[in-house]
């Protein structure tokens, strides 16, 4: 089913939600300098909390420039007071940066003043705004005990000014706005209930439309994680070279390879939405980020059905990642919140059952991470199938306990069992990069 597009997106939808738990307001784009025709990716994000009566915001932002690959990123933290904002209109400020507007226009302005960056993008957006699940929960989605709404406009056309060592450059490209607020916390997934009926029907209604399309069958392999706890998932937007756009989204619970737990959205024309829910994940290659001792994925494989319809892509990251680390000072359980952030690129091919569209674009790869005070943990399950073997194969890797066990268990050609225990160094941490 094709969904339209903007039946719960209004004025008072753009606007600050407060006194809701958390909310946040993030644009992404891929521009051009005019003058010398340089690449460059950029986010930026304002965030506000509230909790316990007391409010505070966030400012965080990166610029990178493709070609050199270097990051030129901003990190601003005020713990007593939420954003400016004005009443009646969507104006929110963080000191002197800004982010505004109404659909179709918005305006967003940036200061650096430690790297002496100033951006100034106007976006025109040219697809309607969706909010994800709206016909399905009315956009409510569960956050553990809690729940968020997250709407987001994936096409905006920019143009603006970038402000670098005191030379300005004009620039235009294509940008991305999203708008997600809700009584949630991700330091305390757990710990909340504010509105527990409505997260329980959203629970329900979630489960019933993924058990449709999941296909239950026994697999060859499956890897699962403490890296890919249920409180991180990964997020992919793209824009192709045909003008269509993609939105991923993947609750991960644990899984490294396997079925996918999220959606993956795909507009070819800006006003009507497809949600892919029949999606098979792979990750490809990985990276390391040693501050909380995760791998998050830098290159993965994604398949998503719907009906005849057939998506098959190949995203990878072409620079360093950005690792925002948002830390839990009081948590019991978790180390923090990471962000590992990267422009990169798409292709793959479309089929509606009787033509192929071979496909290619840009896109964002942003894996969400929530750190585990246990660190790296995974195990990997090979099923040995006949007709030449009946068993089960086991890997586990354990960063916590510095152990690696391997486990053969063999049921035919004749009964056998294999095991190998191998301990893990500092050394060999680091090398286990793939």
């Amino acid at each position: 089913m094709k969904n339209t597009s903007d039946s719960l997106w209004t004025s008072k939808y753009e606007r600050e939600q407060y006194p809701c738990l958390l909310e946040w307001w993030c644009t992404q784009a891929f521009f051009k300098t005019h003058i010398n025709g340089k690449k460059w990716s950029f986010k930026i994000s304002f965030t506000q909390w509230n909790e316990k009566k007391k409010s505070g915001s966030i400012l965080h932002a990166s610029l990178l420039d493709k070609e050199k690959n270097k990051q030129y990123n901003y990190y601003s933290r005020d713990d007593e007071n939420k954003l400016k904002s004005k009443e009646n209109i969507f104006h929110m400020k963080y000191k002197n940066s800004f982010i505004s507007g109404s659909y179709p226009n918005y305006e967003s302005y940036f200061i650096d003043e430690k790297n002496d960056v100033k951006l100034y993008i106007k976006y025109e957006a040219e697809s309607r705004p969706y909010q994800i699940f709206q016909n399905l929960t009315e956009g409510v989605m569960p956050m553990g005990l809690g729940y968020y709404k997250y709407g987001y406009i994936p096409k905006c056309r920019i143009t603006g000014q970038l402000t670098m060592n005191n030379k300005s450059y004009k620039v235009s490209g294509i940008g991305y706005f999203e708008h997600v607020w809700g009584d949630f916390l991700y330091d305390k997934p757990l710990a909340l209930a504010f509105k527990l009926k409505k997260i329980l029907h959203a629970y329900a209604k979630l489960i019933k439309w993924r058990s449709k399309t999941l296909d239950v069958k026994i697999p060859n392999t499956i890897k699962l994680s403490t890296d890919n706890n249920p409180f991180g998932y990964d997020w992919v937007w793209s824009v192709l070279d045909q003008d269509w756009n993609i939105f991923y989204g993947n609750s991960l619970f644990w899984i490294m390879e396997g079925p996918a737990m999220g959606v993956l959205i795909l507009s070819k024309d800006g006003k009507t939405y497809a949600e892919f829910s029949d999606i098979y994940f792979k990750y490809n290659k990985t990276r390391y980020s040693k501050v909380y001792d995760i791998f998050y994925p830098s290159d993965l494989l994604i398949k998503a059905k719907k009906g005849k319809e057939l998506l098959q892509l190949h995203f990878w990251m072409t620079s360093d990642a950005r690792e925002y680390i948002a830390r839990f000072e009081k948590s019991k359980f978790w180390h923090g919140f990471v962000i590992c952030e990267a422009p990169g690129e798409v292709e793959g091919y479309y089929s509606n059952g009787k033509e192929k569209i071979k496909l290619h674009g840009d896109c964002k790869i942003e894996p969400q991470r929530q750190a585990s005070i246990f660190g790296h943990n995974s195990l990997k399950i090979d099923f040995l199938k006949p007709p030449k073997r009946l068993g089960l194969n086991f890997d586990f890797e354990s960063h916590y306990f510095k152990k690696k066990v391997s486990t053969t268990l063999l049921l035919r050609p004749k009964l056998n069992i294999k095991i190998n225990f191998k301990r893990i160094s500092k050394s060999m941490i680091k090398k286990t990069q793939k």
